[in-house]
């Protein structure tokens, strides 16, 4: 199968690298303004194109890992969308992060046009991705993910088939909603702990033996201790979209966001303060109080 991928940016410069290394498959791209570096993937054979229609053309599983629901909506319907010139039986496998509403919209749009689509959101990190072992939630029908599960399976570790096209987001954002609350929350606690003098080794500690240990913990005691932020390369403004996604989701649902709402206005302060490109890791430095 010939792989076409639109987002080649922290996590799809991963799936990039493992496409080509692990998968051999052919691969072509979206040459776009934000993607990392390409020369690793240009030296292994990539072939990089002008629009999604280019893409389109040439590929029989298409992958997306870009943003959002706006950047996925305008990939697949827009001018010289992925819907002009989509194979016959093409498979796009959104892994990006959208609202589920949007996805069955997108969904119905590929379908009408004689492809398939899948939802396939990722959960892990950038690390991850470098190495092949992210892990994915898909969404959609399960012969259509069994045809596309070699490609899968040269940048992952895990999928999961976890239900009907849309799922697969709506889980993610309740996976982003639970672990980026829980990285807020350790890093507003984690400021406080700074600003009266508490030993920063010390207060990682007491939580990894006690209630506090989590995966949000190992990820930001890097930080925490040492001021490295680089085990979760995430940016601020992605994590308040997620959360923002997330209760979208829950109103249109009826459900109760009241947590999600406090996490937003803490992470929003941040973005409006004008870091949103800071990692998630440097919460614990943003919510500091300010120097006297």
């Amino acid at each position: 199968m010939h792989v076409g991928l639109i987002g080649v940016g922290l996590m799809g410069h991963g799936i990039a690298r493992n496409v080509l290394r692990r998968g051999g498959f052919a691969l072509t791209f979206l040459d776009h303004p934000g993607n990392q570096p390409a020369d690793e993937i240009l030296g292994l054979g990539a072939t990089p194109v002008k629009t999604p229609a280019d893409v389109a053309r040439v590929a029989d599983v298409v992958i997306l890992c870009v943003t959002g629901s706006p950047q996925v909506e305008a990939i697949v319907t827009g001018e010289n969308g992925l819907i002009c010139a989509l194979k016959p039986g093409a498979v796009v496998v959104d892994c990006s992060t959208a609202l589920p509403e949007s996805t069955v919209a997108m969904g119905a749009a590929v379908e009408a046009a004689g492809a398939h689509y899948l939802d396939a959101p990722m959960t892990r990190t950038a690390n991850h991705a470098h190495e092949g072992k992210l892990n994915l939630l898909v969404g959609g029908d399960a012969e259509v993910l069994e045809k596309v599960g070699p490609v899968l399976a040269s940048f992952t570790e895990d999928v999961d088939h976890v239900g009907v096209l849309g799922d697969g987001h709506r889980l993610k954002l309740l996976h982003n909603f639970v672990s980026v609350g829980f990285m807020t929350l350790l890093a507003e606690a984690a400021a406080q702990a700074a600003d009266a003098g508490i030993n920063p080794e010390v207060f990682t500690d007491v939580l990894a033996n006690g209630g506090g240990a989590s995966a949000a913990l190992n990820r930001l005691a890097p930080y925490i201790t040492e001021g490295n932020r680089d085990g979760l390369p995430f940016f601020v403004a992605n994590a308040q979209k997620d959360i923002d996604y997330y209760r979208a989701m829950s109103q249109a649902a009826g459900a109760q966001a009241t947590i999600a709402d406090g996490v937003s206005a803490a992470i929003a302060q941040v973005v409006e303060g004008g870091e949103g490109q800071a990692y998630v890791p440097e919460l614990v430095r943003l919510f500091r109080k300010p120097a006297i």
